[in-house]
């Protein structure tokens, strides 16, 4: 009894055992969530409601602005009219404002990096269907092109609003872009975390839209309270009036040459001033860039950000947490190939966490170099934007590769036009993925091969390579010295200030005997070529005003293409010479004559225009030399500008489309 009884308490407490090893299994069908993992978050009110709220909103703000605009334009004492749609941003006007498009734009691409984490059509109940699992399961194939249009009509009223400019389209815009940033800080504040890329890369890639959106939700209010304190209507000409005026008085205005004496006594400070103007863009007086060039520049800086921490947050936690994960069992993975660190498993496991280390460092730095590189190529090429248009408003011709053929716009000039600010932030993300592969494998080379055997005094292959390889290298090395030594010493001979080639036998002899040498430098001459090539056309991939390819083969570069042929549209659409003298011509005269005294007082400040302040003299009965040449010298610059002016010569007869300077046919 006593045994059978013990029997039965072993037996049930084997069974108690058994029972015990299922006590952290799921119950009721539950699935246990892997450590680290982030559970899906639900927030209160679904994506699919938020973005149907929002284009519907969106599209009422979009019809209520084409009957606005159709009724202020055409007719403005009807009140009935075919709307007509409203434009999103004038891209060729001067004037105008330019921050709350360069937010439009910044918000707009940040939405389209979040289709990375993000449903492209939640609003739509046809994108989902059910998986064999019971699970809902997104399509996004079929809808992830149909989302970037989305995206992008879903700001178009957004910036539409910017762009009508009264009291009306302030409101509707302020209402809009509250609606936008009060959905955007909703859904941040409710699921902060996302499953997908890394858990807070959904709340930092939605840093810039979120700011784009709050300077929106802040300019439009200020721009309605502006409306109210000033007339309507009144501004934006006298702001496109004083923009193209101004420009022209830094152009025609007569330079000052600097002394001698007063350039000797410059010191480091203006030294370095004149330096960095030249290297680093600088707001000139009198010159705006155009808005698709300064669009351009806030969606390069934004697709730096994006890409950056795409990189960044998909790479650097997996290493971490691989580094976190190693334990002794990795000597057995490494001795499997041969790779035997050491015969203490610690030992292996510390110097393993310290080459994870080291490839974490390496990864950082390369992306650190890659984003600053891009971001110095963006600042220097906004200089050459401007010497390139200030030449081109002057009428020089640039060395931009062929001659265009014709200054009228084109069926592929207006392409080009359209697509570049876009093709500009995508040569930016492909420029910098490259320069972070280059670098991390130019970094971890470095580090592996060099740094860390001679820290650890171990492995070090590539200095036993160079040590038994060094006769290569030195007798290399000697022959470049020798033949740059004996070329300057040997075989040339200064007569009269010219150099002249002698002793020629021994020439040709060395020549002849050195050639084998020559092929070996050869070798390594072609080899530093393509890395150099590489390396260079890897860091200015994203910079546009620059080739790839040689002079003759530049129209094969579509980068290059699209740069011409979008300089070549906004000179002859937007040209500041132009632009003063149709203002000009549309100002209201004055009923009466007036004299030159009330017409210079009458004027504002900045709304007079330099030619006719230049054409007329201070003292309107003084006849001298100095006056007339004056006058001729302002009357010629006037002429050369006329006859090398890009929008006016599609303007002018055919007869008279090529002539010259001196008025003679080509």
């Amino acid at each position: 009894m006593s045994s059978q009884a013990a029997g039965n308490q072993t037996s049930a407490g084997a069974v108690d055992d058994y029972a015990s090893w299922y006590i952290d299994e799921p119950q009721s069908g539950e699935e246990l969530q892997p450590e680290g993992a982030v559970p899906s978050c639900h927030p209160s009110v679904t994506p699919g409601l938020y973005h149907a709220c929002l284009a519907s909103l969106s599209i009422l703000v979009l019809l209520l602005l084409a009957v606005l605009e159709r009724r202020r334009r055409l007719w403005p004492d009807c009140g009935h009219g075919r709307p007509g749609l409203p434009s999103p941003v004038d891209f060729l006007a001067g004037d105008g404002p330019r921050a709350a498009p360069a937010a439009v734009f910044t918000a707009l691409l940040s939405s389209l990096c979040l289709l990375l984490t993000e449903d492209p059509l939640p609003f739509l109940a046809l994108a989902s269907s059910p998986s064999p699992d019971g699970k809902t399961e997104t399509l996004r194939g079929p809808w992830t092109m149909l989302g970037l249009l989305y995206c992008a009509a879903l700001y178009y009223p957004l910036a539409a609003c910017a762009t009508a400019g009264h009291r009306a389209a302030h409101l509707l815009g302020s209402a809009l872009s509250w609606a936008h940033f009060g959905v955007q800080v909703w859904q941040r504040a409710e699921c902060p975390q996302a499953p997908k890329v890394y858990k807070y890369y959904s709340l930092l890639a939605s840093l810039p839209l979120l700011l784009g959106l709050g300077f929106l939700s802040l300019w439009y209010p200020m721009q309605l309270v502006r409306s109210f304190s000033h007339r309507t209507g009144e501004g934006s000409q006298g702001w496109q009036s004083r923009e193209s005026e101004e420009y022209l008085k830094s152009v025609l205005r007569r330079k000052k040459l600097d002394n001698s004496s007063h350039t000797s006594k410059r010191g480091f400070l203006s030294w370095a001033w004149i330096c960095l103007r030249r290297w680093v863009y600088t707001p000139p007086r009198g010159f705006r860039l155009p808005l698709k060039l300064v669009l351009s520049v806030t969606l390069t800086g934004t697709a730096i950000y994006q890409v950056a921490l795409l990189l960044l947050v998909g790479v650097v936690p997996t290493i971490q947490k691989v580094r976190a994960g190693v334990t002794t069992d990795v000597s057995y993975l490494l001795a499997g190939f041969g790779i035997v660190l050491s015969e203490d498993r610690q030992e292996v496991v510390e110097l393993v966490k310290h080459h994870l280390w080291a490839l974490e460092v390496c990864y950082i730095s390369a992306l650190v170099l890659s984003c600053s590189l891009t971001f110095l190529v963006l600042i220097r090429s906004l200089v050459t934007h401007r010497v390139n248009l200030q030449a081109l408003h002057r009428g020089a011709a640039l060395d931009l590769g062929p001659p265009l053929r014709s200054p009228r716009p084109s069926r592929q000039a207006t392409f080009c036009w359209m697509s570049f600010s876009a093709y500009q932030t995508a040569f930016t993300c492909l420029g910098l993925l490259v320069q972070q592969v280059i670098f991390f494998l130019g970094t971890t080379t470095l580090a592996f091969l060099v740094l860390v055997p001679m820290l650890h005094g171990r492995n070090l292959w590539l200095l036993h390579s160079l040590e038994s390889s060094w006769p290569f290298w030195l007798t290399l090395a000697l022959a470049v010295i020798l033949q740059n030594m004996a070329a300057h010493w040997v075989f040339l001979e200064t007569h009269d200030g010219h150099p002249e080639l002698t002793n020629r036998r021994v020439l040709y002899a060395a020549t002849f005997l050195l050639f084998p040498l020559n092929v070996l430098v050869g070798g390594v001459a072609a080899v530093w070529r393509v890395l150099l090539s590489a390396l260079y056309n890897t860091v200015h991939l994203g910079q546009m005003d620059l080739s790839l390819l040689p002079q003759r083969a530049a129209t094969l570069d579509p980068g290059y293409r699209t740069y011409r042929n979008f300089l070549k549209i906004e000179v002859s659409q937007s040209h500041p010479a132009v632009m003063a003298f149709c203002t000009l011509l549309l100002r209201p005269r004055s009923p009466r004559p007036r004299t030159p005294v009330d017409f210079q007082n009458s004027l504002r400040p900045g709304e007079e225009e330099e030619g006719m302040q230049l054409l007329q003299t201070k003292d309107l009965m003084a006849k001298g030399a100095g006056s007339r040449a004056r006058r001729s010298r302002v009357r010629w610059g006037l002429a050369y500008t006329l006859l090398y002016n890009p929008a006016l010569q599609a303007s002018r007869k055919v007869a008279l489309a090529g002539t010259r300077a001196n008025g003679t046919q080509p």
